[in-house]
């Protein structure tokens, strides 16, 4: 299925909770930070939807990788050294093969085979924002990260797709054509590029955090940025656990810590 319907498997565990994680420049500690900060409250999710960054943390997360193992897999090597140049640069100056390639010895083959929904988001070529859930796994999440110009598009099924955020940095919309309408964590990382969700998003629960500060030589102090994005994330949480309370329509200002409007 690619981008609308309901997705045929159950939620995890009943999980009250959507999660849906934004674009932002190799924000991947960002994200892993709010994943610390959910498995620390023991949050329920259910289904899992991530564009570019988001998509390839998300991915990881609802295949199993628990948020403290992403910390050493973002340490392993830098960015630069998953790029090698496209053989057709007037598609992209670079290839995300070496990406696949590591993805493949990380993930699924397929998104059935994950034990959680997994959505992730990408432009196709009439820039409508998709998104992916089902077929080659790999192959979708680093579509989902295929920046327009610098990355070739991915092909997923017989279309080229690339980067979801320059569209639609949350894809909110297609989620809830995806899911329809229910409680949701949206963890939004302050923008670099691409488009936001032009959705109101103030009927469900966001946590913000910064800029990644990342860049393709390194992504900088990884353990800071995923405690920066864990510390931001803890207040807005707070009872969201299973048996706790639910915390509709929070949103956290990582300049207080403290819950805001969203």
């Amino acid at each position: 299925m690619v981008g609308s319907g309901a997705d045929g498997r159950g939620d995890a565990d009943g999980a009250p909770y959507d999660l849906l994680l934004s674009s932002g420049f190799l924000a991947f500690a960002r994200h892993a930070g709010v994943l610390a900060a959910i498995e620390a409250a023991d949050v329920p999710v259910g289904a899992v939807v991530g564009t570019s960054s988001g998509a390839l943390v998300g991915a990881l997360w609802a295949a199993g990788t628990p948020a403290a193992a992403l910390q050493g897999l973002l340490e392993a090597r830098p960015p630069y050294t998953f790029l090698s140049p496209h053989l057709a640069p007037w598609r992209g100056a670079f290839s995300l093969a070496p990406l696949i390639a590591w993805l493949r010895e990380r993930l699924p083959a397929t998104f059935a085979e994950l034990p959680r929904p997994l959505a992730v988001g990408v432009t196709g070529p009439d820039g409508a924002a998709t998104l992916l859930t089902e077929g080659d796994l790999p192959a979708a999440v680093a579509a989902s990260c295929a920046i327009p110009y610098l990355f070739a598009p991915v092909n997923v099924g017989g279309t080229a797709w690339k980067d979801g955020g320059v569209v639609d940095r949350l894809m909110v919309e297609p989620w809830l054509r995806w899911r329809g309408e229910r409680p949701a964590i949206l963890h939004v990382v302050a923008r670099s590029a691409g488009k936001d969700s032009p959705v109101p998003l103030d009927r469900w629960v966001v946590v913000r955090t910064p800029k990644s500060g990342a860049s393709f030589w390194s992504l900088g102090d990884i353990p800071a940025k995923i405690e920066e994005a864990r510390a931001a994330a803890a207040p807005v949480l707070a009872g969201m656990g299973r048996g706790g309370l639910t915390a509709e329509g929070k949103s956290v200002d990582p300049g207080s810590g403290h819950p805001s409007s969203a």
